[in-house]
């Protein structure tokens, strides 16, 4: 009974095991306000759009959720405004959270640039407080946005949106935020409907929008949680592009760590499995023809039929008593064995 307990424990004990090392294990890599709002998907909607008052738009649309960012913590997404600083040719505009009655923090601006071959170029600059210094998004357009043609219109007319904290547009109803692995499975499968690339750097081409931004700047958010910027809360990281890097090397060592463990987990199993059938390994690798111990007794043991004739049967033996009984002479007439009749 105690053999038959301490086996039943060892079991127990072992599939336990198995079953911890074969769980993989997921790590949440960054948990950082810059995650709520992915700046190449807000330079993919600008390329889409034919106005900024369209942009606005399309940076709340309910359906779309660019935005997963709750910077006052209501639980719903804050709305995004977009204000136009442009001062002739140097175009500009701050994209800001409404977190308040009068209170807004700048999250983004970005620049329009046309080169002296005509040829624009657009940048999203992440705001220093919330991406850290210098993240710069620059992207590529398959096709020429066509908010391009308004931007460079003879008669050009700024937009500056009319919208503030308790008062909307009609189409906007704020959604509640999502969990940020779920925001970046969303942000996945809204860039897979676009085929836009996107350069990073740290280089501002156009210097003159940087004087004009820091006019215009609002950062309420920033005013009252300074202990919260980017700097503070990425210890040796300084903007969102290193941050990026620091997730993908931390993702790639979760992934050896979780196949190794899978790889033990399976050698384990292995073992276990043979201890179970009380077989040893002698570490030698077996031949194509090996059979089990089982199959060899057939080959070892007598058979059945041979065993059967080298056993006198039970017929045979007792004709052979009979006879003995019928070669033992009498007595007096009388049989020893008492069988005759007195008369």
């Amino acid at each position: 009974m105690k053999k038959a307990l301490s086996i039943f424990l060892f079991l127990f004990i072992s599939i336990g095991t198995l079953m911890a090392q074969d769980t993989t294990t997921v790590t949440a890599v960054s948990d950082d306000i810059s995650e709520d709002l992915d700046l190449e998907a807000v330079a993919s909607v600008f390329g889409e759009s034919k106005d900024l008052e369209d942009f606005e738009k399309k940076l709340n649309d309910p359906e779309s959720k660019i935005s997963n960012l709750d910077l006052n913590g209501d639980g719903e997404v804050d709305y995004l405004r977009v204000v136009d600083n442009s001062k002739g040719d140097t175009k500009t505009v701050a994209v800001q959270a409404v977190i308040g009655k009068d209170k807004y923090q700048d999250v983004a601006v970005i620049d329009i640039v046309k080169d002296k071959e005509g040829e624009t170029t657009v940048q999203v600059v992440g705001d220093v407080y919330m991406y850290g210094d210098a993240y710069i998004v620059q992207p590529v357009y398959v096709a020429p946005p066509p908010i391009f043609v308004w931007f460079w219109a003879p008669i050009y007319s700024p937009w500056h949106s009319p919208y503030y904290w308790g008062y909307y547009p009609p189409f906007f109803s704020p959604w509640r935020v999502m969990a940020r692995v779920s925001y970046r499975n969303h942000m996945y499968n809204h860039h897979s409907r676009y085929h836009n690339s996107y350069n990073h750097t740290s280089v501002r081409i156009n210097h003159n929008s940087v004087t004009i931004n820091n006019n215009n700047r609002r950062n309420d958010y920033a005013k009252n949680n300074p202990n919260k910027s980017f700097d503070k809360r990425n210890k040796g990281v300084s903007n969102k592009a290193g941050l990026d890097k620091s997730n993908r090397a931390s993702t790639k060592n979760n992934k050896a760590s979780n196949r190794a463990s899978n790889k033990k987990s399976t050698s384990n199993r292995a073992k276990t499995s043979n201890t179970k059938k009380n077989y040893k390994s002698t570490g030698r690798k077996t031949n194509n023809n090996w059979q089990s111990p089982s199959n060899n007794r057939s080959h070892t043991s007598p058979s059945r039929s041979s065993t059967r004739q080298s056993r006198p049967s039970s017929s045979s033996h007792s004709r052979s008593t009979q006879s003995r009984t019928r070669s033992t002479p009498s007595v007096g007439g009388r049989s020893r064995m008492g069988g005759g009749r007195r008369r």
